[in-house]
């Protein structure tokens, strides 16, 4: 991958966790393998979630119904956060988990439910703070 995807990627990122957020996300990845990090923010930051036809709402509800029927709890609780911030309602992130009820089990919308109430009473905490 070339730097300006990888730029772009970060650029992506940066705008769906928000920029006070970005650094912190990326030493995160990093601490755990620098090619990792490179590999996270060029390929699902520079190429997956700059490709047309989806919204990035539309993306994030997505990648929510698909990380909890996988049971991927840490990224679930990052594309939750990212989901709100790409204008996804509270309520629709719930709904989404009435799909993942259907289509992967109950008790993966439970986990991800969870994972959403502990989400949005983390950030409820943060705006108090």
């Amino acid at each position: 991958m070339d730097e300006a995807q990888y730029q772009k990627g970060v650029e992506q990122f940066a705008q769906m966790v928000g920029r006070e957020k970005i650094d912190a996300l990326r030493e995160k990845f990093q601490a755990l393998s620098p090619d990792f990090e490179r590999l996270v923010m060029g390929t699902i930051g520079g190429e997956v979630w700059n490709r047309p036809g989806l919204d990035l709402r539309t993306r994030s509800l997505c990648s929510i119904a698909v990380l909890a029927g996988l049971g991927r709890i840490n990224a679930l609780e990052l594309n939750i956060r990212m989901a709100l911030n790409n204008g996804a309602s509270r309520e629709e992130i719930v709904e989404t988990f009435f799909q993942v009820a259907v289509y992967a089990g109950f008790a993966a919308a439970w986990d991800g439910l969870t994972r959403a109430d502990e989400v949005f009473r983390a950030i409820d905490a943060e705006q108090n703070a």
